[in-house]
């Protein structure tokens, strides 16, 4: 089972010719309004890949919330640790260039709120894989994450947005995803850090695809699908929920990156981020189609 502890969140999306300077003012095309928030991402991109799956986070008593749970209970994931609360739902608003490049300010809300005590002690155990980010009031995270391990769960945490964790809380960590920004945040060696933290750290790279660097120095690559993107919005948050879906599975970890790649690759042929993201069926077909293979190299990089 995958217990996700993260954020809920409506997204606006407006399509822009170029994403604006600092100053200027860019007029686009018509507004969407989807469902959001990497917690929420994460959940419906493990589900659609064939995970069991509980969502614990908050939204507002507005209409909003609708808007953010309803895929979500309709994809099958249990909302029942979801509450709501007088903030305001959590907002983004996203604009995306042409080339499928994006741009994010997100007004947290009830987001804020959510506190470790929401997630009972029976559903923290060693059959469990607790998924996490850093939406949610980070103190209050990683209570959840020290909580998880010391029950022997299996921890996979997504640093974003970026922030410097300090390597006594690294050491409670499993599995780290970050993209090269959110990787730099906590040093500028990453198969260092895998090593000193005794977790396996992993870096996403867009086109480039992903690197593993794991705790004894092993490395694996994984490509990315040669695509041409149309909205890379939500495609880091398919790769975390497809990679816990495969691991959750019992699927090897470069068998679970390989998967994970193709499944962001997917998620970036069409707008929105939930709306973009694969199921199960088409993970399948994509990952046959990376070129390559997932081959582990041995030291660091």
């Amino acid at each position: 089972m995958i217990l996700v502890f993260g954020s809920i969140n409506v997204d606006v999306t407006v399509p822009v010719p170029h994403l604006p300077h600092p100053g200027e003012t860019v007029l686009g095309g018509d507004y969407r309004l989807l469902p959001g928030g990497k917690g929420a991402n994460q959940a419906l991109a493990a589900r659609r890949a064939g995970a069991e799956v509980v969502m614990v986070g908050a939204v507002g008593g507005d209409g909003f919330a609708a808007v953010a749970l309803d895929p979500l209970r309709r994809a099958g994931i249990d909302t029942t640790l979801v509450r709501s609360l007088t903030r305001p739902t959590g907002c983004a608003t996203i604009m995306v260039g042409a080339e499928g490049e994006n741009m994010i300010a997100v007004a947290s809300g009830a987001n804020m709120a959510v506190t470790a005590g929401l997630v009972p002690d029976a559903l923290l155990g060693p059959r469990t894989i607790l998924v996490a980010q850093l939406e949610v009031p980070p103190a209050e995270t990683m209570a959840v994450v020290e909580r998880a391990h010391n029950a022997g769960s299996f921890v996979l945490l997504n640093i974003a947005p970026a922030q410097p964790l300090r390597p006594e809380r690294l050491a409670k960590i499993d599995l780290v995803v970050a993209n090269q920004h959110e990787a730099a945040a906590i040093g500028p060696q990453p198969a260092e850090i895998a090593a000193r933290a005794c977790c396996s750290l992993v870096v996403t790279a867009g086109a480039v695809g992903a690197t593993a660097y794991l705790a004894d120095g092993e490395i694996v690559r994984v490509p990315a699908l040669p695509i041409e993107p149309v909205d890379t919005t939500g495609a880091g948050d398919t790769f975390v929920g497809v990679l816990a879906a495969a691991l959750d599975h019992g699927a090897p970890l470069s068998a679970a990156l390989r998967r994970a790649s193709a499944a962001a690759g997917l998620a970036c042929l069409a707008h929105g981020a939930q709306s973009a993201m694969p199921d199960a069926a088409a993970i399948d077909a994509a990952a046959v189609r990376l070129p390559g293979a997932a081959l582990p190299s041995p030291g660091a990089a």
